[in-house]
C-alpha cells in the first residue's frame, strides 16, 4: 500500500533544513581531513567523542516517518560524498586492529572521517588506536558485522563498497520505505529479512528486537503482510513437500533409521501412521505421504510457533539449534523464520489473551502437550526488504543484499566471498 501524503510529508518536512547543508559538510570533512593535525597516539586518553553522530542502537522503528526523513537526510549527505569523489578504497591485505602501526591505518582513518564514524579531530595518523578502534566498532554496529573492532574480510567488503553504490542502495530503499503497509496499528511484528531481524513494536517504539534466521538464497522468506493469530505450545512439525524431497528422501537412503531417531512419523491420507520400511526410497513415492515430528527438545521448531494466515505456509518458530544465532550469515532456512528468545516475543503476543502469562507459557512448555492458542487480537506481522535505512543524523545502517533485490553484484556481500 502507498504512504500516505501526512506520512510522507511529516518525514520531508523534518529534513527540509538540512538538504542543503549535506554537500556543505562533505566538503567540510575534506578540508578538515588537509588541515587535521597529525594525532593518535598512545599516551592520549580516549576520547568517546571522537566518533562523530549519535548511537548506532535506536528504539526507533524502521516502518515510521522519522525513518524515512533520515534517509532523505542520509541520501543528502551521501550525494555530497559522491561529488566529493566518494571515499579511499582501503587496502585489503591486513588484519588492522587495536595496536597495530600501519601507514594502510592513515587511509582506514580517512575512510571513516568521511562516512562519519571517525571525527577530523581524532587527526592522522598510522597508529590504530582507540579512536580507530571505536570508529571500526561502529562502522561494523551499522553494517549488521560483529563489532570486534578487528579488519577482517566482510569488515574490509562492507568498507570498500563505493559511495555511489551506497547512494544508489540508499534510494532504492527510500521507496521501500515509502510504500510501507499502512495502517501499521499501536502493535506490530516486523520482519526484515536482509538484516535477519525482527521488530516487536508498541506505540512508535520498538519494544523487542530479535535476533532472526531466515531463507538461504535458493529458499527464500518471502515478502508478506499478515496478522498473527495463533501460538502453538510444543508443536508439531510437518515438513513441507520441498524438505521431504530435497532432505528427507536423501538422508533415507543414507540411513534408513533417520526417521525414528528423529521421531518423525509416516502419515497416509486416512490418517494412518506407516511404517518407514515400507516405502521405496529409491523413488519419490514418499513425497505422497506427510511427515510429522512429535513434540520434544529435538523438533524442528522447538517449544514454540507462531502461526498466521499466508499463502507461502511460512511461520515464525523456535529452534533447537540456538547456536545458528551466532552465526554472521543468518539465511540458513527454508523459508520460515527462527525466532532467537522467542519466548520474550510470545509473552508480548499472548499479553492481552487472558490467561496466559509467562508462567502459564513455560510451565505448559513443560508439559511436552502440544497446546494451540488463539490469541485474543491478532497482532499485525509484516515480512519486507529494507537493506539500507538511517536511525538518527549520520547513523545510516546497510546490510548484505542477500537475494540480489537491489540490483548491484556488489551489495551481495557474502556470495562474493
Amino acid at each position: 500500500m502507498k504512504t500516505s501524503r501526512r506520512f510522507f510529508l511529516t518525514g520531508a518536512s523534518a529534513i527540509a533544513a538540512t538538504a542543503v547543508s549535506g554537500s556543505v559538510r562533505a566538503q567540510d570533512i575534506i578540508r578538515e581531513l588537509i588541515q587535521a593535525p597529525r594525532r593518535g597516539a598512545w599516551d592520549e586518553q580516549f576520547d568517546a567523542r571522537a566518533s562523530d553522530g549519535d548511537q548506532v542502537s535506536s528504539r526507533l522503528p524502521i516502518f515510521s516517518a522519522q525513518t524515512i526523513a533520515y534517509v532523505e537526510q542520509a541520501i543528502t549527505q551521501y550525494s555530497g560524498i559522491v561529488a566529493q569523489g566518494g571515499w579511499p578504497v582501503v587496502p585489503a591485505t591486513k588484519k588492522l586492529q587495536l595496536g597495530v602501526t600501519d601507514p594502510d591505518v592513515e587511509i582506514l582513518r580517512r575512510r571513516l572521517m568521511i562516512s562519519g564514524d571517525l571525527s577530523t579531530s581524532a587527526g592522522m595518523s598510522p597508529a590504530f588506536d582507540s579512536y580507530v578502534d571505536s570508529a571500526v566498532k561502529r562502522f561494523q554496529a551499522r553494517h549488521g558485522l560483529p563489532a570486534d573492532g578487528v579488519m577482517g574480510e566482510y569488515t574490509y567488503k562492507a568498507m570498500n563498497v563505493g559511495a555511489s553504490v551506497r547512494l544508489g542502495q540508499l534510494q532504492t530503499n527510500l521507496e521501500r520505505l515509502r510504500n510501507a503497509p499502512e495502517p501499521l496499528g499501536d502493535r506490530y511484528v516486523m520482519v526484515n529479512i536482509p538484516a535477519a531481524q525482527i521488530e516487536a513494536v508498541e506505540n512508535g517504539r520498538v519494544t523487542l528486537r530479535h535476533t532472526a534466521i531466515v531463507g538461504k538464497v535458493d529458499r527464500q522468506t518471502p515478502i508478506l503482510d499478515s496478522k498473527i493469530n495463533e501460538i502453538i505450545v510444543n508443536p508439531y512439525w510437518n515438513a513441507p513437500v520441498s524438505i521431504v524431497r530435497r532432505d528427507i528422501i536423501p538422508l533415507m537412503r543414507k540411513d534408513p533409521s533417520y526417521l525414528t531417531n528423529n521421531h518423525i512419523r509416516l502419515i497416509d491420507g486416512n490418517g494412518n501412521e506407516v511404517a518407514p520400511e515400507t516405502i521405496d526410497w529409491s523413488t519419490d513415492e514418499a513425497v505422497n505421504y506427510r511427515f510429522r515430528q512429535d513434540p520434544g527438545a529435538i523438533n524442528a521448531m522447538a517449544s514454540v510457533k507462531i502461526n498466521f494466515p499466508n499463502t507461502h505456509a511460512v511461520y515464525m518458530h523456535d529452534t533447537p539449534q540456538q547456536g545458528l544465532f551466532n552465526e554472521l550469515m543468518r539465511f540458513d532456512s527454508s523459508g520460515c523464520v527462527r525466532v532467537q528468545n522467542v519466548r520474550d516475543l510470545v509473552t508480548w503476543l499472548l499479553r492481552d489473551t487472558d490467561g496466559w502469562s509467562r508462567q502459564r507459557f513455560e510451565q505448559t512448555i513443560k508439559t511436552g502437550e502440544s497446546v494451540p492458542v488463539q490469541l485474543a487480537k491478532p497482532v499485525p506481522v509484516h515480512f519486507t526488504y529494507v537493506s539500507a535505512w538511517s536511525t538518527g543524523n549520520r547513523v545510516v545502517h546497510f546490510r548484505d543484499d542477500i537475494y540480489g533485490r537491489d540490483g548491484v553484484e556488489e551489495l551481495k556481500i557474502s556470495s562474493a566471498l
